[in-house]
């Protein structure tokens, strides 16, 4: 059976990923950081219509189209992206593999039967793509290298068996993925197409540019093998306990726990690495099951700590008729090499991350967050808020004046100039000033458009009041107006 290869290209990866994710009208652009400059990484069909190519400078492309949309390039999330996308390719074939960063290729050999033939895959393949939001270019041929270079160089679409060599002859040599260096070398000798590379003695080239250039041409008309190796996946961890007699005392099923744990924690030291969440499967008797899932703050594999923390799930379990089989594994984990024991310092962070574990499992795991701190100057963005299981606690915080313990949006109050008013309204209530410390001057992030800094700076005054409250005061040189935004404790 001759090997038959498809080759699937997303021109448009990043910006069609992001527009699929939060859609978006008119010229689009992802713009990425080179040396210092922003330029252009990627472009919808719309904005390249306009004039615009990838690699251009954002402030040469603003001044060309200067209604231009843009949003940072993320180069992990489209690594995700395709990710998912070759888990998703297997409903084709089982060998898939990505082919860069922005393309996947498949061996369908002896599979596009399945689909009626290999044009009625390709329309399918391309069909569900488009659907999804996805420019798709692909092409079907003998081997890796020619499926590759009709996508991407050529017209796509089925090359039948035998004819790769003839289709590939007319296309650039770029089509052979020969880097760019080499291919303007080539091009300075005269060799525009494939023919003109395969017409030419290999000795004299290969003394000149190597032997890529030929071996790229071998590959493509198939005198070297270039197979498609999917990348492995993630090693599961998961063992299994199958019992001779139905069990349903706690102390039973808790003992079963334990020997699960203790293998389970063994096969994750041998791959150095740490569970961060554990599901344990009950079957019952009677052809039912239950499912306990807990989450953990820190990534573990030590049995005898994993025990009471694992062992709360079951507390008031219905083990129905008996338990006759449990299932312990571990769907995610985390690298976790071995480290030194050394003072009571680790034992406390250990202990904090049980707490969590006990909390986040009780109420929800984005339910317990922690204040880090963030860099910037403004008061309310001197901090940011994360999940406290998934992020380390912060060292030490920079140096501020003090701040306070209760902040608001700005509340105004009656008043007028720069001098600081002794007795205000505010909530309802009359204030008045007792002793006051200040002016703290603030100014906005200007490379920052905040709509609610958008009054320029102000001054800021600690202000105590007949009431016992310590309020924080500021006054807008700009609106000549003054506001409340906070409380000290």
């Amino acid at each position: 059976m001759p090997r038959r290869i498809l080759s699937l290209w997303l021109p448009r990866f990043g910006p069609d990923l992001s527009a699929r994710r939060s859609p978006v009208a008119g010229p689009f652009a992802l713009v990425t950081k080179i040396r210092g400059a922003d330029r252009l990484a990627g472009l919808s069909c719309e904005a390249e219509a306009r004039g615009l190519a990838p690699g251009m400078g954002l402030a040469d492309a603003r001044a060309l189209l200067p209604d231009l949309l843009t949003r940072p390039d993320d180069p992990l999330a489209q690594a995700q992206a395709l990710s998912a996308l070759c888990r998703w390719a297997l409903r084709y074939c089982p060998w898939v593999a990505p082919e860069g960063a922005d393309g996947l290729v498949l061996d369908i050999t002896g599979a596009a039967h399945l689909m009626g033939c290999e044009a009625a895959l390709l329309a399918d393949l391309t069909d569900r793509l488009a659907r999804m939001g996805f420019e798709a270019r692909a092409a079907i041929a003998d081997t890796r290298g020619a499926a590759w270079a009709m996508a991407h160089h050529g017209p796509g679409g089925v090359v039948p068996p035998g004819a790769g060599a003839r289709a590939l002859m007319p296309l650039p040599l770029a089509a052979l993925r020969l880097e760019g260096e080499v291919v303007a070398g080539l091009e300075r000798l005269g060799l525009r197409s494939v023919r003109d590379l395969a017409q030419i003695p290999r000795a004299s080239l290969a003394r000149r540019f190597g032997p890529g250039p030929m071996m790229r041409l071998d590959q493509a008309l198939g005198h070297l093998p270039e197979p498609v190796s999917p990348a492995p996946e993630a090693p599961g961890f998961a063992v299994r306990l199958s019992l001779p007699e139905p069990i349903g005392l706690q102390g039973d099923i808790e003992a079963g726990l334990a020997r699960l744990l203790e293998r389970l924690c063994a096969h994750l030291h041998r791959a150095g690495a740490g569970a961060r969440q554990v599901v344990l499967e009950l079957a019952r008797v009677d052809g039912s099951a239950i499912y306990l899932e807990i989450g953990l703050a820190r990534a573990m594999r030590d049995a005898a700590a994993m025990q009471p923390l694992l062992a709360r799930a079951l507390e008031g379990l219905d083990a129905g008729f008996g338990i006759d089989r449990m299932r312990l594994s571990a769907p995610q984990v985390e690298d976790l090499p071995v480290q030194q024991i050394t003072t009571a310092g680790a034992t406390a962070q250990d202990a904090l991350a049980d707490l969590l574990t006990r909390l986040c499992n009780r109420v929800g795991f984005a339910h317990v967050q922690r204040h880090l701190p963030a860099d910037s100057h403004i008061p309310e963005k001197g901090f940011t808020i994360a999940a406290a299981a998934y992020s380390a606690p912060a060292g030490d915080w920079p140096a501020t004046p003090p701040r306070p313990l209760l902040m608001f949006p700005p509340e105004p109050i009656a008043g007028e100039g720069r001098r600081l008013p002794q007795r205000f309204r505010w909530r309802g209530q009359w204030w008045r000033v007792l002793a006051a410390t200040g002016p703290e001057r603030i100014s906005p992030e200007w490379w920052l458009d905040d709509p609610a800094w958008r009054s320029g700076i102000r001054d800021y005054w600690q202000v105590q009041t007949d009431r016992g409250a310590r309020l924080w005061l500021f006054h807008t040189p700009q609106r000549d107006g003054w506001c409340v935004q906070g409380v000290f404790a």
